[in-house]
């Protein structure tokens, strides 16, 4: 797809007109996906664009605490001086701030359809253990089943802690296992005992179904929105 680059609107020729379609490209192309159902990475891309406008526009200047946190030193080391360069220059500065105010506003409304349609196929999700739950969650398996009833896809998931800050986020890794046909024979439950014959390095593992009635790509929507749902739930039913 057209991709930006973090400074996109700083870089080279800073044009309105030029950089409006070099934006209104790069939409076209994250909302031909939100009309395909594919979410991911390209709801996260664009928020990553709109954080680094807003910060751009309100901090005034590019610090290296704030201002993407992709950038490397050099490159924030460059562009903290191709700011000094530009802010002494008041025609410049009011062309950069109609592009970021222009893009701001439109990438805004994209979010907000890709936020709608996060929130959507969130509500259709339903998580619930399958057999009892060992003390410890931190790791085990999940299956996730879409609207198409025809498979059970199975992932192994691991929680750890990621400190950006003074913030800790919980997040979840996950590899895929297997995938059962969906049917009478192949039942959770089975498939949990079939799991720990074939993996005893977990003894007893967590096991949770994760069912949703939509059909929608899997990799791009249902997995990415399965695994933030069960970290919610993991989280809110921890004893």
């Amino acid at each position: 797809m057209t991709t930006l680059s973090e400074t996109w609107f700083i870089d080279g020729n800073i044009d309105f007109e030029s950089k409006k379609y070099t934006l209104l490209a790069y939409l076209q192309k994250v909302n031909n996906f939100f009309d395909e159902k594919k979410l991911y990475p390209q709801l996260s891309d664009v928020i990553f664009h709109f954080n680094n406008l807003m910060t751009f526009k309100q901090n005034k200047r590019l610090l290296q605490n704030s201002f993407p946190r992709r950038l490397s030193g050099i490159q924030l080391e460059r562009l903290e001086l191709l700011y000094e360069e530009m802010i002494s220059d008041d025609e410049l500065m009011a062309e950069i701030e109609q592009i970021t105010n222009y893009a701001s506003q439109r990438m805004k409304v994209t979010i907000t359809d890709g936020t709608d349609l996060y929130d959507y196929v969130e509500n259709t999700i339903t998580i619930s253990p399958v057999g009892i739950l060992p003390l410890d969650i931190e790791e085990g398996y999940f299956f996730l089943c879409d609207g198409y009833f025809r498979s059970i896809y199975v992932y192994q998931y691991k929680l750890s802690i990621i400190e950006r800050s003074n913030d800790k986020f919980r997040s979840l890794r996950s590899q895929p296992v297997s995938e059962w046909e969906r049917n009478f024979t192949n039942t959770y439950e089975s498939i949990k005992a079939d799991l720990m014959r074939h993996n005893r390095t977990l003894g007893a593992p967590a096991v949770y179904t994760i069912e949703t009635k939509l059909t929608y790509p899997v990799e791009e929507t249902l997995l990415p929105i399965a695994k933030r749902s069960l970290v919610r739930y993991i989280e809110t039913t921890r004893v």
